[in-house]
């Protein structure tokens, strides 16, 4: 059976949390529940560093405009990420070729990524921090669920997954004034910001 409905569900799904990815296929591949995942995922040093990455990034995609940094550091990460776990998996099963595999699971990343990282600056134009929470817990638990769901299905959560791919999609064209509004608020305090240190630095 083709590895590529994995493929493109695994690259989905590092867009949004990479490293939560890394943990569940690495958990699922040493226990045994799937024989699809490669061992380069399941080695103790990779799962210990996807864990604390996981935990780490479980607290700053919850915190208002630390999000936004976050995301915007992970840009390549999420992406480059998201194709290496598709070429192991294609190594792994011999039915894709892993270059094509990468590019899928690459670019499915960078998409999903871009999806994610826009949502956030909308939310992030609202001035309560309750929102972030909520949106966050929800692609934590989205992943999840859908990693776990492809294990099982391969097929049935890569249709899932490219359903919520086009919603995003569509979700962020109505977001755009909300993003707008995020970077306009973001430029106005970084110039409040650098006229206070003139200021301040002002001789007598």
């Amino acid at each position: 059976m083709s590895v590529l409905p994995l493929v493109f569900t695994s690259g989905w799904a590092s867009g949004i949390n990479v490293y939560a990815v890394v943990l569940l296929l690495g958990i699922f591949g040493a226990t045994g529940l799937s024989d699809e995942v490669p061992e380069a995922l399941q080695r103790p040093d990779v799962l210990t560093a996807a864990g604390v990455l996981f935990l780490i990034e479980a607290v700053a995609d919850k915190i208002p405009y630390v999000d936004t940094a976050w995301d915007s550091v992970h840009t390549v990460i999420r992406p480059v990420s998201g194709a290496v776990v598709a070429a192991l998996l294609a190594g792994q099963s011999g039915s894709v070729p892993e270059l094509a595999a990468g590019a899928v699971g690459g670019s499915t990343a960078l998409v999903s990524h871009l999806v994610k990282a826009g949502t956030r600056m909308a939310v992030n134009s609202s001035p309560e921090p309750f929102s972030n929470v909520v949106v966050s817990l929800a692609e934590d638990l989205g992943v999840a669920a859908i990693i776990t769901f492809a294990i099982f299905h391969p097929v049935a959560a890569a249709g899932v997954a490219g359903a919520l791919l086009l919603a995003g999609l569509f979700l962020l064209c109505f977001l755009v004034s909300r993003i707008r509004r995020f970077l306009r608020r973001r430029a106005e305090r970084r110039a409040e910001k650098r006229l206070g240190q003139a200021v301040t630095q002002r001789p007598g």
